[in-house]
């Protein structure tokens, strides 16, 4: 990789931190989760929720954000952490615990699921600490501040990345953050927001992402291509040297963004890497758009952008940039509905609604910044629901085919369990499994793997609609298949496993599930 020439620091940063605080934590079942619902590629894969449908929990120091997912019934418990105050290397410790895998001097996210950290009340800043990401699924990360987190000099952590992922990660939502530097390589920091060894099913949304030699990668290596589908919308990236972000491999969607002074270089698509590029602003910026320190290409469909003042370098050898003219080289189908604000007043809504504590504000897609129905602060008890596109039950009425739940080679099992789970699978209405409490867990498994697309959950009789929030989880990794509110047919991408779990996160009365049925 070509060495970017030094940043361009903006005059006046500013080093302006809120004091710490000493505070005892707050637990609240069922509280409100995030903001509004994800959106772009992190609502595929069976959707992004985050901590929804759990407790949730008031931190003020890194030590208090570990121990809250350490003090989880599980890894996959869903939490949701409200961050208040400055995070940094004296108040970030190891914890340890079944439910958890921490580190000092990181937040770090590893081998767990179904957590959200919020920034609220006065806000949440993360003074040159990072947070990592690692072998993790469903997280949602919102309102917050990082900033200055280095991987040389002191203090270090992160690898000198401010949010980091890496390692088998699926469906993480960044929403409404401010990710920052104060320099380049040189000067001891790396990424922003990088992402790399297989890591799919992520957005970026209403960020800022400034003052830093690197705004962030999508894969380590001209080798590692098993990292994509990735969207980013309605960010700032201001200031910034390169990677804007660096494409290898995988597809991107990249649209409504504002970019304001790119010195070296922008969107980075190479080693294979596509990305559709629509209704973004370039303004005073160079080479925004490309394949660049490589002679593998890359890939781009355009649409719909603002290039102002905005220089172009001519081609040759490994720096292929798209302009002065860009055109498309390809075309990316795009799996989600998505609305587009008109280049023109892109720089407006971003300014307006990008970044943390700024109240949640989003784009109606007509130019006009819209307020959160919610606020950062949660409300006394219901939780959030999954984000608006998660599967809309059906009929409770069985899907025509087999049912895969009865038969040779099948069997179950349950967590938090009141009666036998062997009721979900008799096909008898008239039995039915309960957790002991408002929420838990019922499986299930066979002795070599079948194809699913869809289940149906038939509620016993007298309690239909008792279920509230759930999830439809593949066992064997984590992943989160399907995600809502009410029971009955689910239907997903069809997935091959052995054991297929369906998780209540709240409900309304006791559950009763009479039958856990599952099809091809």
């Amino acid at each position: 990789m070509r060495r970017t020439v030094a940043l361009r620091l903006l005059a006046g940063l500013s080093a302006t931190a809120v004091g710490a605080a000493v505070c005892v934590t707050l637990v609240t079942p069922q509280a409100s989760a995030a903001v509004g619902s994800a959106t772009g590629f992190a609502t595929r894969n069976g959707g992004t929720t985050g901590g929804a449908g759990g407790q949730t929990v008031r931190a003020t120091t890194g030590t208090q954000i570990h121990a809250a997912l350490c003090n989880r019934a599980s890894s996959s418990t869903p939490i949701t952490i409200q961050v208040e105050g400055t995070i940094n290397h004296g108040n970030t410790t190891k914890v340890s615990g079944s439910s958890c895998n921490t580190a000092a001097d990181v937040i770090e996210l590893k081998q767990i699921s179904n957590v959200t950290i919020l920034g609220v009340g006065n806000g949440a800043v993360f003074d040159q600490l990072g947070i990592h990401i690692r072998e993790a699924s469903n997280i949602i990360i919102q309102n917050v501040t990082v900033r200055n987190v280095k991987k040389s000099g002191s203090p270090t952590s992160n690898g000198g990345d401010a949010i980091g992922m890496e390692s088998g990660v699926r469906n993480v939502w960044v929403d409404h953050v401010t990710l920052e530097a104060s320099g380049g390589e040189s000067e001891g920091f790396d990424g922003l927001f990088d992402m790399k060894n297989d890591t799919q099913y992520v957005t970026l949304s209403y960020s800022i992402l400034r003052n830093s030699g690197r705004g962030g990668l999508i894969g380590s290596s001209e080798s590692d291509r098993s990292n994509g589908f990735v969207t980013f919308h309605n960010n700032l990236y201001e200031n910034i040297d390169s990677r804007a972000p660096l494409l290898r491999g995988g597809v991107s969607h990249i649209y409504n963004n504002h970019y304001l002074r790119i010195n070296e270089s922008g969107i980075n698509s190479r080693a294979g890497g596509q990305a559709k590029v629509e209704n973004n602003y370039f303004q005073n910026a160079k080479d925004v758009l490309g394949t660049f320190y490589t002679s593998e290409a890359g890939y781009w469909q355009v649409s719909g952008n603002t290039f102002d003042n905005v220089t172009w370098s001519a081609r040759s050898g490994d720096n292929n940039p798209a302009g002065p003219n860009p055109t498309s080289n390809t075309s990316v189908s795009i799996p989600y509905s998505y609305r587009m604000d008109a280049a023109s007043c892109v720089p407006n809504i971003v300014r307006d609604t990008a970044g943390a504590n700024k109240g949640i504000r989003t784009s109606n897609g007509n130019c006009t910044p819209t307020n959160p129905t919610t606020s950062p602060t949660p409300g006394p008890t219901s939780p959030t629901p999954g984000p608006t596109n998660s599967p809309t039950p059906g009929p409770t009425n069985p899907p025509s085919g087999t049912n895969l739940s009865i038969g040779a080679g099948s069997d179950g099992s349950s967590k938090a369990s009141g009666t036998s789970y062997g009721d979900v699978r008799d096909g008898n209405m008239s039995t039915a499994w309960s957790p002991s409490g408002a929420t838990g867990s019922i499986s299930i498994k066979w002795d070599s793997a079948k194809t699913i697309s869809r289940v149906n959950i038939r509620e016993a009789s007298g309690s239909v609609g008792n279920i509230r929030g759930w999830r439809v989880i593949n066992h064997g990794n984590g992943a989160v298949l399907a995600s809502g509110t009410t029971a009955g047919v689910i239907s997903f991408a069809s997935t091959s496993l052995s054991k297929v779990t369906f998780e209540i996160t709240s409900s309304s009365g006791t559950p009763r599930v009479a039958e856990f049925e599952t099809y091809a």
